[in-house]
């Protein structure tokens, strides 16, 4: 499949079936990863892949501080709230998801429920979290995130599905007692993977793409 049929076919996926990924594939897919550029090929990233009873009993311990009413600490700033044309996209792609599963505008409960569920990894066999040093900031963030586009893809070529998930760097303390992370270290984000359940609602949510005349300027 070429890399624009891939771009084309993908989604975020937050149903999986309750099969584990082979660890030999799983070596494949991030030695492969490790071929993502970086700024002054620095590579940043401190990759944390969590599978098994490791994964099990991390999601009980971030679905425990959540609904505590803990507020999010995250590492890095995720204080920014979008506005105009950005915040509606962001309420385009929240009414997606939530139209594919039949929860209301006026379903808070519903739309509560819908959300805790990144802090369980939509029940994925695996959950990638994307470190680095809390002191490269906006630089390895930049990195970070073509590192794991890049992962993305190449899973995608491997036959399996992710939902990146930004969720998952806002209650870091859980993590790093789970995985044993030094104090320097800063959990950017996270993305659920394995293999899609394609017969489940919520996976047939989609999503538009802005036409290039409002998104790309060409000066010649």
């Amino acid at each position: 499949m070429s890399l624009t049929a891939m771009l084309e076919k993908r989604y975020s996926v937050r149903a999986y079936l309750n099969t584990p990924v082979e660890q030999n594939l799983l070596d494949t897919i991030f030695k492969q990863t490790q071929s993502a550029p970086s700024n002054c090929n620095v590579q940043p990233w401190q990759t944390c892949v969590v599978s098994g009873e490791t994964k099990n009993l991390l999601k009980a311990d971030l679905l425990k501080t959540v609904m505590s009413g803990t507020p999010p600490n995250p590492d890095f700033n995720w204080l920014p709230k979008y506005e105009g044309i950005h915040r509606d996209r962001q309420f385009g792609s929240a009414n997606a998801l939530y139209s594919s599963i039949g929860v209301t505008r006026e379903d808070k409960k519903g739309r509560q429920l819908a959300m805790i569920r990144n802090w369980s990894f939509f029940d994925a066999p695996h959950v990638v979290f994307f470190t680095m040093d809390k002191y490269l900031d906006i630089m390895g963030a930049v990195d970070l995130g073509i590192y794991a586009q890049t992962l993305s893809l190449i899973m995608s070529e491997h036959g399996l599905s992710n939902c990146m998930q930004g969720a998952l760097g806002q209650f870091p303390d859980p993590v790093k007692k789970a995985l044993n992370l030094p104090e320097e270290r800063g959990i950017l984000f996270g993305m659920s993977f394995g293999y899609a359940d394609d017969s489940a609602p919520v996976n047939k949510t989609r999503t538009d793409r802005e036409d290039i005349t409002n998104a790309v300027s060409f000066f010649k």
